[in-house]
């Protein structure tokens, strides 16, 4: 208005809008496959800084656009601060599996998505108009983006960078051996060092592993369409659909404050997020995974109904926050967490990092089609947009039950041996390939579940490291 002297037409401003809606997830796209060439250039710890200056002149851009009166600042400020996120869903990952125990390396992963879904609880409560989301404070609340970087970046020298890293990429065994110390809290870490060393001598002998190499090398194929798959069913599950969308879905419902029922769903987000973390160790990735595609289905489904039939009968609107909540907990048991740190257990160090950018960019362009596609499918469908996620879900619950590993308990190199003897004829046991085979119970263990019987990769049992948590 104060530009032009007159106020955008709809049409202009449902353009704008929607443009710097979607401008978040392109540069989440940009940044997802800028991750393997920066890991191999700065290391873990020093690409995590630098990704930093991202989100605080990000965040500076949209905090100032109000009083520069320019909404190209937030369209650009949302470009930095979605290649400083996509960056950040490969780096961190990729950093906590290195560093952290065998045994613990799921625990340790989840705690990424809690941190995300921390965030996400925090930015609701924060926007409602009685805190920061009024005419004049909303500068404030994208301008907070800067704290969380800030805190890092002053935090993360004082932690280790990856040994693995170090003595796999930079044969600086000492220096390895010293950041070990730091992170078991012993000073025998002779084992660690001995698989590192391991690991390391099998990937001196292959190639440099690029992206094409990971779709044309029979070593990488198979794990390569698993880590894309699964990242596919974080995002065609529908879930960003119903948090971009939460509100208008419990007004739809008839819920009378649709805001609170949201930031319900976000405390939902987080405690379940938090029972993923004690039960990832116990129950296994691929177990968790297909508990949560199946919850995820049947609350779509209960979704669907209730948001069909809500005119016809207003107390269908309590099905319709259920079905909600139930579809929440369900994603932050499985499709949620598991996606983004299993991909780093699926990879030898060598195409671990082309492996992150790969899928990290599948993810953010299944994101960026969901949030393009959705508001014009549920204009067409109305409320039965979300039987097709409940079908996507479906066919997602199918190839995981056939084709996902069970990687609980196993170092990478043992993981990495399962898929190169599946992709080798004269390594392959006489079970025809894609039948589906027991999976060697891990030391300690008297036998497996029937649920973490795997197709197509007979992983080794575990011969060393930590016992198992019980």
């Amino acid at each position: 208005m104060e530009r032009y002297g007159e106020p955008f037409s709809p049409g202009a401003n449902t353009m704008v809008w929607s443009f710097a809606v979607a401008i978040f997830s392109v540069g989440g796209m940009g940044g997802s496959f800028s991750v393997g060439a920066m890991v191999n250039t700065f290391g873990r710890r020093k690409s995590m800084l630098i990704a930093n200056v991202l989100a605080i002149v990000g965040g500076a851009l949209m905090g100032l656009s109000s009083l520069s009166g320019s909404f190209e600042m937030i369209i650009i400020g949302r470009l930095i601060i979605g290649v400083f996120c996509g960056l950040c869903t490969g780096l961190t990952p990729m950093y906590v599996g290195e560093i952290a125990p065998t045994a613990l390396r799921g625990a340790f992963g989840t705690l990424h998505q809690l941190g995300v879904v921390i965030g996400i609880l925090v930015a609701q409560i924060f926007g409602l108009e009685s805190l920061l989301g009024s005419d004049s404070l909303w500068p404030v609340l994208l301008a907070l983006t800067i704290l969380p970087a800030v805190l890092q970046t002053a935090l993360l020298p004082f932690c280790p960078e990856s040994p693995r890293y170090l003595i796999i990429n930079l044969n600086q065994e000492e220096e390895a051996r010293k950041a070990l110390v730091r992170l078991r809290g012993v000073e025998d870490v002779s084992d660690d060092i001995k698989e590192m060393k391991e690991e390391g001598a099998k990937m001196a002998m292959e190639k440099k592993v690029t992206i094409p190499e990971l779709f044309r090398s029979p070593l990488y194929r198979q794990p390569i369409i698993i880590a894309i798959i699964l990242q596919l069913s974080q995002q065609l599950s529908g879930i960003n659909a119903v948090f971009y969308y939460s509100t208008g879905i419990f007004d739809t419902a008839g819920v009378t404050e649709p805001i609170y029922a949201t930031i319900g769903a976000g405390v939902v987000n987080t405690v379940f997020t938090v029972v993923s973390l004690f039960l990832v160790e116990r129950a296994g990735r691929r177990t968790l995974h297909l508990i949560g595609l199946a919850g995820m289905a049947v609350s779509a489904l209960l979704m669907t109904i209730s948001l069909a039939l809500v005119k016809e009968n207003k107390s269908l609107s309590y099905m319709a926050i259920v079905a909600v909540f139930g579809f929440v907990a369900s994603f932050e048991m499985g499709p949620g967490p598991i996606p983004w740190f299993i991909v780093a257990e699926l990879f030898s160090q060598g195409p671990r990092p082309a492996a992150m950018a790969v899928s990290g960019f599948s993810n953010w362009t299944a994101n960026f089609l969901v949030g393009l596609g959705f508001p014009k499918l549920a204009e067409l469908c109305g409320p039965y947009v979300f039987i097709i996620f409940m079908v996507f879900l479906i066919l997602f619950f199918i190839f995981t039950y056939l084709r996902v590993p069970e990687t609980k308990g196993r170092t990478f190199d043992e993981i990495a041996q399962g898929f190169a003897a599946s992709a080798s004829p004269a390594a392959q046991s006489p079970t025809p390939q894609g039948m589906v085979v027991d999976l060697p119970p891990p030391a300690g263990k008297e036998g497996a579940s029937p649920i973490e019987k795997v197709p197509m990769v007979d992983l080794p049992v575990e011969k060393s490291g930590p016992p198992l948590n019980p």
